[in-house]
């Protein structure tokens, strides 16, 4: 069984390509977001407790998101694997990741950053903006504020994977498909 982290910038194409990703190798795509958006819409006691700190405009704390992370996992494992993608964020969130997956007997096989200049990335935002409905995806002053928030806080998680030889950065301009096989490159060696 094997657990990918895939980061990048906003824009960086993540999404895009975790839904590649998890059908040629038979993993469960586990987004953030989309945890965080469940666990709210169905009122779980996670999702409940979630929405308490996002009404009052805080931070959800790590421990809740790793919960949600870890039933997650749990329901998922007839896959090969698990994709991880908008988590970890941060140092701690990594280190959270890592013992928790410990627990179960797995650990991060690779982490792989989609790599991209901001110019090319807020173009695309921007063009994503136009259908996507985000009011962020439409502002480049917030899509340049996101980036300063992911430098500080998400790019240390770069040296973090690269001193567990983990981190594979991959060129995420170009086709949808070039850079689905430059990952796959990456992932195939695992």
């Amino acid at each position: 069984m094997i657990a990918i982290v895939l980061f990048g910038k906003p824009g960086a194409g993540k999404g895009t390509q975790a839904e590649f990703l998890k059908e040629k190798y038979n993993l469960t795509h586990i987004s953030t977001g989309d945890v965080f958006r469940f666990n709210i819409k169905n009122e779980t006691e996670l999702g409940k407790k979630a929405q308490e700190f996002i009404n009052k405009g805080e931070l959800v704390p790590d421990a809740i998101t790793i919960d949600m992370l870890k039933n997650e996992v749990a329901n998922n494992m007839d896959k090969a694997g698990f994709l991880f993608d908008g988590f970890p964020r941060t140092i701690a969130q990594a280190e959270a990741l890592d013992a928790f997956l410990q627990s179960i007997n797995l650990e991060v096989t690779a982490t792989v950053g989609l790599e991209a200049n901001d110019d090319i990335l807020v173009a695309r935002i921007l063009e994503r903006g136009k259908t996507s409905g985000r009011a962020d995806d439409q502002d480049e002053t917030k899509i340049r504020t996101r980036y300063e928030e992911y430098n500080e806080k998400t790019a240390p998680l770069i040296e973090y994977y690269t001193n567990k030889n983990k981190y594979h950065a991959v060129n995420g301009i170009g086709s949808i498909q070039e850079i689905t096989e430059r990952l796959s490159t990456v992932i195939d060696r695992f």
